[in-house]
């Protein structure tokens, strides 16, 4: 079975293969083909795999080519990690900037970063999931590409049920959750829903009782964990529920900007920083290339979400929280769809009615029931008022990013910005929009 993987020069690459290294099974990924615009990051990366590979039992490691030329990594493809990031890390460092200079949030997925980078994002996706339909028909799009719900809304406009996104966020929140509560991760049902980074776990089931109330009543439990100490026993109480932990970007929203603000380096920064020299370290060919990559990939884990936690003084991250976890879901997608080996997973899927507030062709992170044909979302409650208003905002405002990237409308960016409930003037998003327009060459389309 063959997986591309475009966006394969990005630095999370070898997550993905060394959760393909542990599959065994008959039926598994035999070739990985990387597709990437820098053929310097590819050859960085292939030795990353290479390295890894040498772990494996003979014969076991799947195959690895690189490429630059899309149409060649497309063909024969059974799978296609889309991994892309639209302008880079400096892309994204500009987004922060733009947005903190008019007072208002530039995280990559919420507020006016989110916005700014769908905009670049969902023309060269669209552009991607067309070539999929043309050469690689039957293959399975699995989305990792941010913001991850709007840019597999954008993509299932043309592939239908056959793209699906990706977050390891919900899993990494049922995870805990569980943990704390005492209970085997595989064993819980997780009542999760909303959008992309914006939604709620409402009950976790053991065995058909909910246990989420016991959690909600004890302190102690309450503060042994991230969302715990994150979001505060008080406001958990108050909610009935544990939100995904960027949810914080809402409900903190003031305190967050002000500690983005004064930090010496906004994430984007960091990261551009940080990865630029580890690609640079990786030009030396005496370089231990894995050992270089753990060591820069331990920082960055560690670092996520820094400003938040200090805001919330929920001090540092737990070490079981540092140990990824998007690719495992990527792979037990793969697995239930390839082999009919049936699983529940928290997936960015078509609605088809599960949240009634939304129409059905709105992708919403929901539990999905996953065999051969594809993901299914189970049946769900209706959201309290809180959170279907808030869904249903930013569900608005993602729309309005598609047609402005369709039409190349300016005035449709302009809603999109001014729509977002962290965007709080009309004025600061029509200057959102110039100033984005300004430092990415990729908005020039927007007239």
């Amino acid at each position: 079975m063959r997986l591309a993987i475009l966006g394969g020069g990005g630095f999370r690459v070898p997550l993905v293969y060394g959760a393909l290294l542990g599959d065994r099974a008959e039926g598994r990924v035999t070739e990985v083909v990387l597709h990437d615009l820098d053929a310097d990051r590819l050859h960085a990366v292939t030795r990353v795999l290479a390295e890894q590979a040498r772990s494996a039992a003979p014969g076991a490691a799947p195959a690895v080519r690189a490429t630059t030329d899309l149409d060649e990594a497309l063909r024969g493809a059974d799978f296609v990690f889309s991994a892309i990031r639209v302008g880079g890390l400096q892309g994204r460092a500009d987004d922060e900037r733009v947005a903190l200079a008019e007072g208002v949030l530039g995280q990559e997925t919420v507020g006016a970063g989110g916005v700014a980078y769908g905009l670049r994002t969902v023309p060269v996706a669209v552009g991607i999931a067309r070539r999929v339909a043309r050469l690689a028909p039957g293959a399975w799009v699995i989305n990792f590409t941010n913001p991850a719900g709007l840019v597999t809304e954008a993509m299932s406009r043309h592939l239908g049920d056959r793209v699906i996104g990706i977050c390891d966020s919900p899993v990494g929140l049922g995870r805990r959750i569980a943990r704390v509560l005492g209970a085997d991760p595989g064993r819980v049902w997780i009542d999760y829903a909303g959008l992309n980074h914006l939604g709620w776990v409402r009950a976790l089931r053991v065995d058909g009782r909910d246990e989420l109330p016991r959690l909600l009543a004890d302190p102690v439990l309450l503060g042994s964990f991230e969302e715990g100490r994150l979001f505060g026993a008080d406001w958990l109480r108050a909610l009935g529920a544990i939100p995904n932990e960027y949810l914080h970007y809402y409900y903190f929203n003031r305190e967050t900007v002000h500690a983005y603000q004064r930090a010496e380096r906004t994430r984007g920064a960091f990261l551009r920083d940080q990865q630029a020299g580890f690609y640079e370290e990786m030009r030396d060919p005496n370089t231990p290339a894995l050992e270089a990559w753990q060591r820069t990939r331990a920082e960055r884990e560690a670092t996520y979400m820094a400003e938040n936690r200090e805001t919330a003084g929920a001090g540092e991250r737990e070490a079981d929280d540092l140990s990824g976890g998007y690719e495992k879901v990527a792979l037990a997608l793969m697995r239930a769809i390839a082999r009919d080996e049936r699983t529940t997973l928290i997936l960015n899927v078509r609605n088809r009615g599960t949240l009634s507030a939304l129409d059905a062709e709105a992708v919403v992170e929901v539990p999905c029931l996953v065999d051969a044909n594809g993901a299914h979302p189970v049946a769900a409650d209706p959201l309290p008022g809180h959170a279907t208003g808030l869904v249903c905002a930013v569900k608005a405002v993602e729309r309005e990013v598609l047609a402005a990237a369709e039409s190349g409308s300016r005035a449709r960016a302009v809603t999109a910005f001014a729509l977002h409930p962290l965007v709080d003037s009309v004025n600061v998003a029509r200057r959102l929009v110039e100033g984005y327009t300004r430092v990415h060459p990729g908005l020039a389309y927007l007239a």
